[in-house]
């Protein structure tokens, strides 16, 4: 009899792992590339204001490191001349950091990349444009918004998810304190446009923002997704300061990863 209460004790104590954690998946927990997933592109350029150079040449060394065992094959350029459609097409996801083509042949090859389901995540000035750009297929790929207005100095701003079961926010808080930044307000807000979805935004508890330049009300969002493209746009990016913060690093990982896991030809990080 004490026998049989022993096994049965036995026979319970082995269930504790599947009744504490639910499911056990059958199978190796892990999935290890045997090839590089995919092609990233990163452009920046060293012809901006100091502070745009100072965010692009820490970026280059944060996308190195998601590198690390050559998970992707990664580019980096300083000239979008040296890639036209047909070799812009190979690539997964181009990253642009604080910059944009002027020419208008650099201009026809990246909206064909992204007419013909290329992926896109851009950073801070990469989306500036005014009365003077001369670009309206890139203003309807924003969303429609033109740059309105913005902060000065750069400063740490408390931030609220707005799609808070998005892929990219996963594993983020609702809100948190974002490391400083200049931030662009836009006009008409992006949030307007029902193809753009908004992620997150500045709280209206940052009001008013600013010391020199100072911004009083407005929608704000600062991290969002033209749904008919495979893009995302998040405004941080001036400064030396925007990869001190373990959250906001998570953020960029989850929006980079996110962009590329939603290629037409499959999501790689599932092969």
């Amino acid at each position: 009899m004490k026998k049989n209460k022993v096994n049965i004790c036995l026979f319970l104590l082995s269930l504790f792992p599947v009744l504490s954690w639910g499911q056990v998946p059958e199978g190796y927990p892990a999935n290890y590339a045997t090839a590089p997933r995919f092609k990233a592109l990163v452009y920046y350029s060293t012809q901006v204001e100091t502070a745009h150079v100072e965010f692009a040449t820490d970026a280059v060394e944060f996308f190195r490191r998601l590198n690390y065992g050559e998970g992707y094959i990664l580019e980096v350029t300083t000239d979008l001349s040296d890639y036209p459609y047909e070799k812009l097409k190979a690539y997964d996801i181009v990253v642009w950091l604080n910059n944009s083509p002027s020419s208008p042949e650099q201009r026809k090859a990246f909206e064909q990349y992204m007419e013909n389901g290329g992926g896109w995540m851009g950073f801070h000035a990469a989306a500036y444009n005014d009365k003077h750009t001369n670009w309206p297929w890139f203003v309807q790929f924003l969303g429609g918004g033109v740059f309105y207005c913005n902060n000065w100095p750069p400063q740490p701003v408390k931030v609220e998810a707005d799609q808070p079961k998005h892929p990219v926010m996963k594993n983020l808080p609702p809100t948190f304190v974002a490391p400083e930044s200049e931030w662009y307000q836009w006009t008409p807000s992006p949030r307007e446009n029902k193809d753009v979805e908004v992620l997150l935004s500045i709280s209206p508890d940052n009001y008013p923002l600013g010391i020199k330049d100072v911004v009083n009300f407005g929608d704000f969002p600062i991290v969002w997704t033209n749904k008919n493209y495979r893009m995302i746009y998040l405004n941080m990016g001036h400064g030396d300061d925007e990869f001190t913060d373990a959250t906001q690093k998570l953020l960029f990982i989850n929006a980079f990863r996110w962009t590329v896991s939603q290629n037409a030809t499959g999501d790689p990080f599932k092969k």
